[in-house]
């Protein structure tokens, strides 16, 4: 998460769909896509969706978001997944990834939920909604009692470079971006190359922040 700087976050309920998205993510550069957990049969989605990552997009590392609870994690982790977003903070998804030795990224709010993360065996803490948190400035207060915080924000981030500018400097690890990677009429439209652009830019300027 540190190398790349950015996690694509989506979901659709046709698979091809998602075929399509994460090939356009990965041509654009993007290495980390987390499938969220939405809809009915989610499950069988990413288990083909994972299983044709693996042979088409080989350097892509598929993990799930969304996930509330330990057996939904589990039926993942049996599904390959390689991490775990959650929006909430859940001590039986922190103990099942802890075992299978899958990291796990859970939703704070608070410097108190960051911390019992930590405790949970947290790497890196997702800030969710991060723009209804606090946005780049609760980042940067939550950095100064704890610097050693790696922060994830989701919800709030977009791919032009005054708003990305804005959380790396505040001292996020790396963003999580969704709609305004893949826009409703982009998908409708079946525009992949819009989202290869999109995310090859968003990349672009990340490193350039970052290095």
């Amino acid at each position: 998460m540190k190398e790349t700087g950015m996690v694509s976050v989506f979901y659709h309920q046709d698979v091809e769909v998602c075929k399509a998205v994460v090939k356009a993510c990965y041509d654009g550069g993007v290495r980390l896509f987390e499938f969220t957990n939405r809809g009915d049969f989610a499950t069988l989605v990413f288990a083909e969706l994972n299983k044709w990552t693996i042979e088409n997009c080989p350097e892509m590392i598929m993990g799930v978001g969304s996930i509330v609870d330990e057996a939904t994690a589990a039926m993942y982790i049996a599904l390959g997944t390689n991490f775990v977003v959650a929006p909430l903070i859940d001590e039986g998804t922190a103990k099942v990834c802890n075992k299978r030795k899958i990291a796990w990224s859970p939703g704070c709010g608070s410097v108190t939920e960051i911390g019992r993360a930590h405790e949970l065996g947290a790497e890196v803490v997702k800030i969710f909604p991060g723009s209804q948190v606090g946005g780049p400035s609760f980042v940067k207060a939550v950095k100064g009692p704890m610097p050693y915080a790696s922060i994830m924000p989701t919800g709030g981030v977009s791919p032009d470079e005054e708003n990305l500018k804005q959380w790396f400097d505040a001292g996020v690890t790396c963003v999580g971006m969704g709609s305004q990677l893949f826009p409703k009429e982009v998908l409708a439209e079946k525009n992949y190359a819009y989202i290869t652009e999109k995310c090859a830019g968003a990349l672009k300027i990340i490193s350039d922040l970052t290095t």
